[in-house]
């Protein structure tokens, strides 16, 4: 049998399995994902093990810095992935929701209600965590769910959807609502993307080369790609709250999306903030390479290239850029960002009200750090991927964005004249 030839007989059983799902009722959703918080909770110690083995190899191929951080599970995340499940848990079922409502003149009575998409697939890198946010994102939203993550992290992942699938089981589910593709041959983003018929909607988690490898996809995307975050710390700003902000955007995990990589800074503010932010910043290890006029200010920040202020480093570096103005800020974030997460630190109103109608990013943060865009930080539960997308979802994707509507209608005997 061939490798698509098998795909597509999973993908068909992923299908059955959707069309029952989209029928499930809530409750019985929520004793699989009960189930599945206690099996993490559980099974900690094999999970762990099987991710030291990911690591080891990881390590031994050359990975290192951000990619391992992101590979890694330690007891801290896995206890934060059971509640996170147990958060998704205790949410409304979507499924079902009436959005609006509203009769026609002529008598049609007319409802928009939210049901599923149908068969979603995620691809994904080295996160083992996305295997659960995942499936259990797309089971409470009643939609079938393939998972192929990357290579790197496939003990910990297998392991994951195994105890993912015992959970479904336990709640009479059929184990096709979440299906793992063990293998790890590039080819699998080949055949998932020509087959439309087979799966409704494809999440891409990941960077270039997996973009690269979803160009011409038959199959709609909803993508996750870069994250290139700006803070921009305006001249009316309280400089300590700018500094407690940047640095946690920048240390707090650089190894994720939602971590700043470029500091931009009003002129007027930087000769007063810069000298002590870079302090702390080089405390913390993180490098910093600026712009001339930064570099004016704090002699040790190395020069910037032009291809810093559109590298989304996922490491600890900073880019920094002296502005004059708002405008200039704007300017920047413009021509340089991701469209995923922007911040500004500011006393001014009048300032604040401008960066956040005129930044067009998925969100936009006054006074609060870019880490904060997160599903679970928004109280989704957990997400599967931010999009920067401009169709149907942006942002942290959580239940709701898993989900499409249709329209029921009511009539008693109209007929269109």
């Amino acid at each position: 049998m061939s490798l698509e030839t098998e795909t597509l007989g999973a993908l068909k059983r992923s299908r059955t399995a959707a069309r029952a799902l989209a029928l499930c009722p809530g409750v019985r959703k929520n004793q699989a994902l009960v189930a599945l918080a206690a099996m993490l909770r559980a099974e900690r110690g094999a999970i762990l093990a099987a991710n030291a083995g990911d690591l080891d190899r990881a390590r031994s191929s050359g990975m290192a810095g951000a990619f391992v951080e992101r590979l890694t599970l330690n007891q801290a995340r896995i206890d934060a992935m059971a509640r996170s499940v147990e958060e998704v848990a205790a949410l409304p079922d979507p499924v079902g929701e009436v959005i609006a409502r509203w009769q026609r003149p002529n008598g049609l009575e007319i409802s928009q209600v939210r049901v599923p998409i149908g068969v979603i697939a995620i691809i994904y890198e080295s996160r083992p965590n996305v295997t659960v946010d995942a499936g259990v994102l797309g089971l409470k939203a009643g939609n079938a769910v393939v998972l192929r993550g990357g290579k790197e992290a496939l003990a910990s992942n297998a392991l994951l959807a195994e105890l993912t699938g015992r959970a479904l089981e336990s709640a009479g589910i059929a184990r096709d609502a979440v299906t793992f593709v063990g293998n790890p041959d590039r080819e699998m983003i080949q055949i998932l993307k020509r087959h439309p018929e087979a799966i409704d909607l494809i999440i891409p988690r990941g960077g270039k080369a997996l973009k690269d490898a979803l160009a011409g996809s038959a199959v709609p995307l909803l993508p996750h790609f870069d994250g290139l975050c700006n803070t921009y710390v305006d001249r009316t700003a309280d400089l300590k709250m700018a500094e407690e902000i940047c640095f946690n955007a920048k240390c707090s995990r650089p190894s994720v999306c939602n971590a700043m990589e470029t500091l931009l800074v009003h002129r007027e503010a930087a000769p007063r903030f810069l000298p002590p932010l870079a302090a702390r910043m080089r405390d913390a290890g993180v490098e910093l390479r600026g712009c001339e006029r930064a570099r004016a200010i704090v002699a040790s920040i190395k020069p910037a290239v032009d291809a810093d202020w559109d590298t989304e480093f996922l490491d600890l570096i900073l880019a920094v850029k002296v502005v004059d103005s708002l405008d200039h800020a704007l300017e920047h974030i413009a021509r340089h960002g991701s469209g995923l997460a922007d911040a500004i630190v500011t006393s001014d109103r009048d300032a604040a009200a401008r960066f956040q109608h005129e930044v067009d990013s998925a969100t936009v943060y006054v006074n609060a750090s870019t880490r904060f865009t997160d599903g679970f930080e928004f109280g989704f539960g957990a997400e599967t991927g931010i999009s920067t997308n401009r169709l149907h979802a942006r942002g942290p994707m959580g239940l709701r964005e898993l989900t499409i509507y249709k329209y029921l209608i009511a009539g008693n005997g109209q007929v269109r004249k």
